[in-house]
């Protein structure tokens, strides 16, 4: 049988930090091993070779008992790793660790390639049509969350400046790197310097198109683009247009 190749290093939150004295640690030549690192490999090992106790840990990865068990009760308390207790008889019971569910998100995802290969399947089977049907029902959907929580935040009445403010922390949230712009002759934009879906809106620029769409089913307004990520600006920007109301 094929050795199996290791996962990806997964990147940890910074609330698996622990003290210095987790730098006590010591592989087999006895040199350091920084704590972040170790944290690194006890992840990578449980992922790859499922529950196991701080001994087979320390043997497996040439660390000391002491230095295992600081990581362990670090990530344990981070909610990323967890065990349970094994009793055998006779003796001290046996404590095995494995990761938890949450701690999935630390390790490598394709969701972009997921999106794009739903598309292409989308294409195949219905052509443009299709997609574009499946792009209204997403718009739809996302467009009651948006407006619920809205409601949750502010009045339906409220200025327009409070609800693109309010947008623009939902969308910052969801990655986008938002922020509500107000000019000092009352004009209202929102401006996003990440997009979450670039990839995606690189394929399909008709998924851009829909977010113009969403802001201003959303909003009821006119809304106007100015600067596009896709198209090589450094930001997606809205100009919203109170005069021009929409249902």
């Amino acid at each position: 049988m094929s050795e199996r190749p290791p996962l990806a290093q997964p990147e940890l939150p910074e609330t698996v930090a622990v003290s210095a004295s987790a730098m006590a640690a010591t592989n087999g030549a006895g040199s350091p091993v920084s704590p972040s690192s170790l944290r690194r490999a006890i992840l990578v090992n449980l992922r790859q070779r499922g529950p196991m106790s701080p001994d087979g840990l320390a043997t497996h990865l040439g660390a000391s008992r002491t230095g295992v068990l600081q990581q362990l009760h670090a990530l344990e308390q981070a909610g990323l790793v967890a065990h349970q207790v094994e009793r055998h008889g006779v003796g001290r019971p046996r404590h095995r660790y494995d990761v938890t569910p949450e701690a999935q998100e630390l390790f490598p995802a394709d969701y972009d390639g997921l999106a794009l290969g739903l598309i292409d399947a989308i294409s195949v089977v219905g052509g443009d049509a299709l997609l574009d049907e499946v792009l209204a029902a997403r718009r739809q959907q996302l467009g009651f969350r948006l407006r619920e929580r809205l409601d949750e935040r502010v009045a339906r009445d409220a200025p327009l400046a409070d609800r693109v403010r309010e947008l623009a922390v939902i969308q910052d949230a969801a990655g986008y790197l938002a922020e509500a712009i107000v000019d000092s002759d009352g004009t209202v934009r929102l401006r996003e310097h990440n997009c979450a879906i670039y990839d995606v809106a690189l394929d399909v620029p008709s998924c851009c198109t829909a977010e113009v769409a969403l802001f201003t089913e959303v909003l009821g307004v006119e809304v106007v683009r100015e600067s596009h990520i896709a198209k090589g600006d450094r930001s997606c920007t809205y100009r919203m247009e109170p005069g021009q109301p929409r249902t």
